[in-house]
């Protein structure tokens, strides 16, 4: 018996803003398979709608976790990293990997993703060295430094409505431009901007 309570003690340790956390890194993880079927499928559309669902989802829980937290005044001693390990899946790493499957696929589009994704990580690790320092007296936070990660779903929306109009792929909205050693497509800028957004200095946005 005190085996077993020695193997899952971090499980008995989550509280229910936890589930909430885990919740939205699973719905981001998920929108990552189904891209994945979606490539490996022939690219059925219907495989990959869920993806964009998925992140909108990752959001209501992201929201939740928080408010949740506040109501029941309860935080795990890990609350605050696997709120940013799941917000780089669902708000990092699966934006990017739908721009990449919908045609994001040159050189320097690949750039431009791997530039969001690393910003993505940055601006998470600074809030969380630097949350005590910007909530002073209070303890609580009134500003975020740079744009929150989940503002990168605008990224999302904009390729939703793409995808729904059939611009992917060769038919991607502002075409394809040849540069120096790779082609590029534009709209990749927005991922670029999305992730500069993320790590500036002097942006600062009132946190509800």
């Amino acid at each position: 018996m005190t085996e077993n309570k020695r193997h899952f003690q971090m499980l008995r340790s989550y509280t229910l803003a936890d589930l909430f956390t885990l919740g939205n890194a699973a719905c981001g993880t998920a929108s990552l398979f189904f891209c994945l079927e979606y490539l490996a499928g022939g690219n059925q559309k219907p495989m990959l709608w869920p993806a964009f669902w998925l992140l909108t989802i990752a959001l209501v829980c992201d929201v939740l976790d928080g408010y949740v937290a506040r109501k029941r005044q309860s935080h795990s001693l890990i609350g605050a990293d696997l709120d940013s390990l799941a917000d780089i899946v669902s708000f990092g790493v699966a934006p990017a990997v739908i721009g990449y499957t919908l045609g994001l696929r040159t050189g320097w589009d690949i750039l431009c993703l791997i530039y969001f994704i690393l910003c993505g990580i940055s601006r998470l690790a600074r809030f969380n060295v630097t949350a005590e320092d910007l909530a002073g007296e209070s303890g609580k936070v009134k500003y975020f430094e740079g744009t929150p990660i989940p503002t990168s779903l605008v990224i999302v929306i904009i390729l939703g409505i793409a995808f729904y109009l059939d611009h992917t792929g060769s038919k991607l909205w502002f075409g394809l431009v040849q540069l120096p050693l790779w082609s590029f497509h534009p709209i990749s800028i927005l991922y670029v901007l999305s992730g500069s957004a993320m790590i500036s200095g002097t942006l600062r946005v009132p946190k509800p």
